[in-house]
Order: structure tokens, then sequence, then C-alpha cells
């Protein structure tokens, strides 16, 4: 587990440095050769102990293998000469992938990529449990996208009891894409802050065949509210007709009388009538 460590400050250190190369002067000048080097050294010694944590910043220290702390607080410090120092970020990254193939629920090849907010939480597990924990976010992400693509359909074309699809789910999807990303990540100390689709599109192999489809059915669909609309007002006209007692019809004509005005409102040109003059007969 991370725990903090209280490093000392770096200022005093650097007086007791300043006087120990005094003293170390002195010795050469007044002859003493041996203990000035010997001081010398142990000045240069405790000089690798200063260390500078800048905001948003932490140093994992560890001595002779074993995990000593995480100094957290920005400033300047001295700590054991000892230590080894690992200098590990906490500020928030953007992770913005690539777009990746993926199957979706019902096998369609899509392509899907994902923005993600991520920072550094738990410095221990940042430094210890995994070998690269920024390698290790890009390859879990891209996991947790495969995983997500495959729990839903593209579209509810194929799968008309689909409630929520990647297309359409929009936070319930997002939701979900964070939630498996915090789950994987949390192993390397990785707090996810946002994460969200900001790419999704058919493989190229069938978008062409998947927009021709997309066409067809917006085709079908305007088609059935424009015959509804006409056999509406087909209806209607009957219907007037009959109550003002315009033109009596009888069951043929009203036949071609529906047959035309139906040719006339469903048609994809403007027809072009005959006008009969002389008697409908």
């Amino acid at each position: 587990m991370e725990k903090n460590h209280e490093a000392k400050s770096g200022y005093l250190f650097v007086i007791i440095e300043f006087l120990g190369l005094t003293v170390t002067v002195l010795g050469f000048v007044g002859g003493l050769t041996i203990p000035a080097i010997v001081l010398l050294l142990v000045v240069v010694f405790l000089s690798r102990g200063f260390t500078i944590v800048n905001p948003n910043q932490s140093t994992v220290l560890i001595l002779f293998g074993e995990y000593r702390g995480t100094i957290k607080k920005n400033g300047f410090w001295w700590v054991n000469p000892l230590f080894v120092q690992k200098k590990i970020s906490l500020r928030a990254r953007n992770l913005d992938s690539e777009p990746i193939k993926v199957n979706d629920k019902i096998g369609n090849p899509v392509m899907i990529g994902v923005v993600m907010v991520w920072r550094v939480q738990d410095t221990f597990k940042a430094a210890f449990d995994v070998n690269d924990y920024e390698h290790f976010v890009n390859i879990q992400t891209e996991a947790a996208m495969r995983k997500l693509a495959g729990l839903y359909p593209y579209d509810n074309f194929e799968d008309e009891d689909a409630e929520i699809t990647l297309r359409s789910g929009g936070e319930e999807v997002n939701e979900e894409l964070e939630r498996e990303v915090t789950e994987r990540l949390a192993i390397a100390g990785i707090e996810v802050m946002e994460a969200r689709i900001n790419y999704l599109a058919y493989a190229q192999e069938i978008a062409q065949a998947m927009l021709k489809r997309q066409q067809a059915t917006a085709i079908v669909a305007a088609r059935f509210k424009i015959v509804e609309g006409a056999v509406g007002m087909v209806e209607m006209a009957l219907e007037e007709l009959s109550t003002k007692e315009i033109v009596e019809l009888d069951e043929e004509k009203k036949a071609t009388m529906v047959s035309n005005l139906m040719v006339v409102l469903c048609g994809d040109k403007e027809a072009t009538p005959i006008v009969n003059t002389g008697s409908i007969y």
C-alpha cells in the first residue's frame, strides 16, 4: 500500500553542505589533506539526497529493494542518499485511442475509438504492481473497448429487440465503458476520470452495404408515411363528396377515383392530369 514519506528540508542540508565545503577548503589550506578528502567525499555523497517535487508530481523511494514511501508534497527536499528515486506524475492525462476494428454483439465488424481522462492515484501500485503503467493503460483500454462492443449491436436494424445500441446508447454505453475501464485499471492504481466513445463507424468492408441498407430503410419508412397520408386524404375526399352530395359515384367509379388519387399522391414525380370536358361516362 502507498504511504507518505516525511522528507527533510533541502534548504537545511544546503547549509550543511556549504559548511562542509568550507571546512574541506580550510582542511586543504591547513595541510589536513586526508581528513579534507574524507569530508569532501561525505559532502558529495550527501548531495545525492537532494530531490525536487513539482506540483502534481511524486517521488517513490526504494531502499535496497524495499519500498520506503512516496513524497507527494511539492518542494525542495533531502532524503537518504541510498534511496532509489522514481518520479511518477500525478497530473491528469488524455488518452485518444486510434480506432480499432472489433465485432459488435451480432458479429458485424465496426471501428471504435475512445477518449479517456486518467491519472495515477496510488503510486505504489503504479510503480510495483504492473511493469509499465502507461502501456498497461493502453492495452487494458483496448481490451475494454472490445468487450464493450461485444455487449451491444451497432444499431437495431438486425436486432429490433435491442433497447441499447452502440450508436444510440449514449450515456448508458459510456457509463458501461467507464465502469469496465475503471475495474481493469484499478490494479495499476489508476483513477479513470472520464471515458467516452469518440469514434464509431462500420468497418470499411461493409460500410457501403450498410449505407445502402440504411437508405433503403429510410425510403421504406418515408413511403409508409406517404401511403398512410394518402389513404387518409382519399378517405376524406370520398366522405366529403358523399356528405355534400356533390356527385354520385358507384363502386366502380369510386375504385377508379381511389386508384387515380393514390397514383397522384404516392408518385415520385408530379402528375399530369388529363381533363375530361365531357361526360364521365
